[in-house]
């Protein structure tokens, strides 16, 4: 709805006014809590619009303050009470903590989604789970990373959320499945199941000045109420288990009792949504077979995948249909968003922990598998392959990608060549059976979150020279074109990512002390940490450099500050090794008074949404080096895009799309390509022996991690020597390293002509409009959902 910025002004004065205590905390709850007031009224579950329900066990929106009152047009006017009132706005905003429900760029697409779906009209709704920590808060003590919880929620609550417990769902876990017959039908009755309620909160979402309002739901996991047969001790172990399930995000899966609780984690998620759905649907008076046409279910990745079988549940055991009616509606209704090309990625589940947990679900799951095997059998098999190939059971593992692909109308890539090999490589024999199904949607990313809110200096600049329309339409970002000649044009972008850099380093400076070289190149690597990102190769390049610098100071001709920040999941060990080596270099090169003023190179810890909106305004450099291949699409790489940086990288993901609109002449490219990278793999011809034997300078570098010269975990650096050496390079870093350190000096030779840089420049950010995730939702809605 549109808020009467007058009627706001005035109420938010008059909270304020008296408000005890005088503290941006409370200012920020006013704020929250006026803002949900004045928009209850609006309906964005009108029966008459088909809604979209997107499944995701990550929502990752940082602060949401900023971004509602853009998004209401109130963000002028809610500044200008809190200044009339001695409130600092930047110290009221930054008191919101961000809601940390997800880890990297799977739940940050989702928030980026759920702003689309509102900014473009749709009703459209979000499924995750309410984490009492979230991932964790991560802090580097002894150069390693410390996990501690991340409490999101302050004392006085979350600002943006409603507990409606009057929604709340009942999730059955265990128990033993009795079958009878009746009536000629088979039926099914789950007997003496664990009972969990699943509590609803409601957080809005809300439309680009628009009237649309949506939500966010998350559930959170609380015990059924205590009776007066139970004890104490066995109700606060039955309190404790039930509570568990919403208290961490990703569960350290390693052992026996943290599969179970990811598990456990998935269908609590599945199984209150979607009998939330249902219970909303039928109080409209929709019939069961008219579900398609009014509902949309996406789930985002192999996460929520249980959903499909659930829903059959309810289906057939609760409302009664043939198994033939339940699966049509379900096949017509759900649809999958894959993430992955890596298959130790894919979900798979041991049988006998589902038939543990879920018994009733596993029975649906083998039902659903012996009528997909029939048909296989019955179209026949291509010569090379088995049956075993196209089974969602085998070898007593559940595979949940297949029962995702087998149980969706449609299945979708997230950029042109991860769907490509989705398609021909990881799913082909589910490709040549269904190959209507599968189809690609090009990630996109929020323009409002990560340009209008993050870069205002930016915003403001496009503005005065194209005109508003491009805030509702980025696409016309292209109109900046024609200002790439403009001396006048060129020499402000340059003083708006300077300021920007200023921003930065001040904030850097107030956390950490490190002093940032503001004139420097800022090369900014911020991403989860993972072996086929390749911050390794990134730090490699910089330890080149080191030596470099000490052999040959004149070679570095423009001065460099490397940016890191990722966290690595608490059972990935390697990952927690690449960090430990990150902050080791970083300390002795900063000390180091040969470099000194030349390279510089930063971890900053606990990288979140609020810090990336700091950091990539500041890019110059922007670090997509992920072996080709494996990223799927990559979201970083438009944001920074979108704010004036040039990339290097590989011929990965999005990155391919990024090069077809401003050509390789615009982007910093190098490496292998993804067939290249797949043909080795399956030829096992690459040996990164051959490749260090052949190059001195990898051959210096890589013995820094054997030879005691750096200071910290020596056994970690050694594991890491060993790993690329003498193990394979799985992904690839020796094999790059030398294209690589080509690419980085074209950067540096770039860099010293500034008016070409800064054409290059403004010519990324004409084009990065595609990258819009209205665009991707636009795409979703009309060839996915059907809206």
């Amino acid at each position: 709805m549109t808020i009467n910025k007058d009627r706001f002004k005035k109420a938010l004065s008059k909270q304020l006014v008296n408000a005890e205590p005088r503290t941006p905390q409370h200012a920020l709850h006013t704020i929250a809590s006026l803002v949900k007031e004045f928009s209850e009224s609006n309906e964005s579950k009108s029966p008459h619009k088909k809604q979209v329900y997107y499944f995701s066990m990550e929502f990752l929106p940082g602060r949401f303050i900023e971004t509602n009152l853009l998004n209401l047009d109130l963000l002028d006017s809610c500044k200008e009470v809190l200044e009339t009132f001695q409130y600092e706005p930047t110290e009221v905003f930054q008191s919101e903590l961000d809601a940390a429900l997800g880890n990297g760029g799977l739940g940050r697409l989702a928030a980026c989604f759920l702003d689309s779906l509102a900014a473009l009209g749709y009703s459209g709704h979000g499924m995750g789970l309410r984490y009492q920590y979230g991932l964790f808060k991560q802090k580097i003590n002894n150069q390693q990373q410390v996990e501690l919880p991340d409490q999101w929620v302050s004392d006085s609550g979350y600002a943006w959320e409603a507990r409606k417990p009057d929604q709340a769902i009942v999730v059955r876990f265990g128990g033993s499945v009795h079958m009878s017959q009746h009536n000629d039908r088979l039926t099914f009755h789950l007997h003496n199941p664990e009972e969990i309620i699943a509590v609803p909160y409601q957080i809005p979402i809300f439309g680009y000045k628009n009237n649309q309002v949506n939500d966010l739901t998350i559930w959170r996991a609380e015990s059924t109420p205590a009776t007066s047969d139970i004890t104490f001790e066995a109700y606060a172990s039955t309190k404790r288990k039930a509570e568990e399930i919403t208290e961490f995000l990703y569960p350290d899966d390693s052992h026996y009792d943290g599969k179970v609780l990811r598990l456990r984690q998935q269908y609590f998620l599945v199984s209150a949504g979607i009998q939330s759905i249902l219970v909303d649907y039928l109080q409209n008076e929709g019939t069961l077979q008219e579900i398609p046409s009014k509902i949309a279910i996406q789930i985002n990745d192999t996460h929520p995948t249980l959903i499909i079988p659930e829903f059959m549940r309810l289906l057939v055991d609760e409302h009664d249909l043939s198994w033939e009616e339940a699966w049509s509606i379900v096949l017509s209704t759900v649809s999958y968003t894959n993430h992955t090309l890596m298959n130790e990625a894919l979900e798979k589940w041991p049988v006998f922990l589902v038939k543990e947990q879920l018994p009733r679900i596993f029975l649906i799951i083998e039902e659903i598998n012996r009528r997909h095997c029939l048909d296989v059998e019955y179209r026949g098999l291509e010569e090379w392959e088995s049956l075993n190939d196209l089974s969602i059971v085998t070898d007593d593992v559940i595979h949940m990608a297949r029962l995702a692909v087998i149980g969706s109308h449609t299945i979708n890539g997230v950029a042109k060549l991860h769907s490509t090999i989705l398609k021909d490589e990881l799913l082909k024999s589910f490709s040549i059976r269904f190959p209507e199904r599968f189809t690609n949607k090009t990630n996109g990313i929020s323009h409002r979150q990560w340009l209008l809110n993050a870069n205002p200096l930016l915003t403001n600049f496009i503005t005065r020279l194209i005109g508003e329309s491009w805030k509702e339409n980025p696409v016309n970002l292209t109109k900046l074109l024609k200002y790439t000649d403009d001396d006048a044009v060129l020499d402000e972008l340059h003083a708006i990512k300077q300021q920007n850099k200023q921003r930065l380093a001040h904030k850097v400076f107030a956390k950490t002390g490190h002093q940032i070289m503001e004139h420097s190149i800022f090369d900014v690597h911020i991403k989860r940490l993972h072996g086929y990102k390749r911050q390794l190769l990134n730090l490699l390049h910089v330890m080149y450099l080191w030596d470099l610098c000490h052999d040959k100071p004149d070679a570095i001709k423009v001065p460099r500050t490397f940016i890191f920040g990722a966290k690595a999941a608490p059972g990935y060990l390697y990952a927690k090794r690449i960090i430990s080596l990150i902050t080791s270099v970083a300390s002795q090169i900063n000390e180091d008074p040969v470099t000194k003023g030349k390279i510089q190179v930063l971890f900053l810890p606990n990288y979140n949404v609020s810090q990336a909106e700091l950091i990539i305004p500041a890019a110059d450099i922007s670090e997509q080096i992920s072996t080709a291949s494996k990223e799927a699409s990559g979201t970083g790489n438009m944001k920074m895009m979108m704010n004036g940086a040039l990339t290097i990288g590989t011929m990965d993901g999005a990155n391919i799309e990024m090069t077809d609109l401003v050509s390789t002449d615009h982007f910093f490219d190098f490496g292998l390509r993804a067939q290249e990278v797949l043909a080795y793999e399956q030829n096992g011809q690459y040996d990164p022996r051959e490749v260090f034997h052949q190059d001195r300078r990898l051959q210096k570098v890589l013995h820094r991690l054997v030879n005691g010269s750096l200071k910290g975990d020596q056994v970690a650096f050694q594991d890491i020597y060993y790993s690329l050496v003498e193990n394979g390079d799985e992904y690839f870093l020796l094999k790059d390293f030398g294209s690589y350190v080509q690419a980085q000096n074209q950067v540096q030779e770039l860099y010293l002509t500034p008016r070409t840089w800064q054409k290059k420049c403004l010519i990324n950010i004409s084009h990065s409009g595609y990258f819009s995730s209205d665009r991707t939702i636009a795409e979703y809605a009309k060839e996915i959902w059907h809206l």
